[in-house]
């Protein structure tokens, strides 16, 4: 089976690959709100959802490497929460002068920062487990299923539909750039492949870009409103749960609210 390279699902005989896609998406959205809530100094709590988690992984036939390195995607984002080391605090680690200003960082700050870094990391894996085992259309069914507004869920749908087409778009132009930014072996011949040419063609390519999609996005409405487009797209309905499937679902739910009661009530 063909998967292009911006689509994250990643077909396998799995049990969570089986599992229904509206299940998969309420224990996800669960599992980072769970993770999100869970009290700062509540370590125990954190190492349980990361043994959810890798268990998933596992389950999902994904591979621990493989949900790994993506979700290292999140960790410069995770920077942007470094300042949070040296906030106020009552246990100062260490200091430092840049100029005038003088750095503290506190044991309480690094904790934060810590607590982010967590946060985020765990939250990461739980959407890649998600989104590698379940096609997209599904999550839309699922999205629609749990009572989503079904502009959000169309917005969300054309986007991921028409992602592809501007991909390709792009690579077309990068192609068409490396076409005309040929190097030669002669010294005394001037190259275009200097810093500057690239950053003024890339300007002209993204503005080329930006203007081929919102010419095409006028013909595509154009074209959906005369097929009689009205905002919502026609599905079919969704078989109904089966007993297991409610069951799992639930004993999911309950674990995860097990797992919050038992963080705020020792460490909130």
């Amino acid at each position: 089976m063909y998967n292009h390279f911006l689509d994250p699902y990643r077909p396998r005989t799995s049990p969570v690959h089986a599992l229904d896609g509206r299940v998969k998406f309420v224990l996800t959205v669960a599992f980072i709100l769970t993770t999100s809530l869970t009290p700062v100094a509540a370590w125990p709590v954190y190492m349980l959802l990361f043994a959810l988690i890798l268990s998933m992984e596992i389950l999902s036939s994904l591979g621990v490497g493989f949900v790994f390195k993506r979700a290292l995607l999140a960790l410069p984002f995770v920077l942007a929460a470094f300042p949070v080391i040296f906030t106020k605090g009552q246990t100062v680690l260490f200091s430092f002068d840049i100029g005038t200003w003088t750095l503290v960082a506190h044991a309480e700050g690094l904790a934060r920062f810590i607590n982010v870094t967590l946060k985020s990391w765990l939250s990461v894996q739980a959407a890649i487990v998600m989104a590698s085992s379940t096609p997209f259309p599904e999550l839309l069914y699922s999205m629609r299923a749990v009572g989503i507004p079904r502009l959000l869920v169309s917005m969300f749908g054309m986007m991921w539909r028409y992602l592809f087409v501007l991909m390709d778009e792009g690579l077309r132009l990068m192609r068409a750039r490396a076409a005309r930014s040929g190097q030669s072996r002669d010294a005394s011949h001037r190259s275009g492949r200097n810093v500057l040419w690239q950053g003024r063609v890339t300007g002209g390519m993204a503005g080329n870009l930006f203007l081929r999609a919102f010419e095409r996005s006028d013909r595509i409405y154009a074209a959906m409103l005369s097929r009689g487009y009205d905002g919502e797209v026609r599905l079919l309905p969704l078989p109904p749960m089966s007993g297991v499937t409610r069951g799992a679902m639930l004993a999911g739910l309950d674990l995860l609210s097990l797992l919050l009661s038992f963080g705020i009530f020792f460490w909130g």
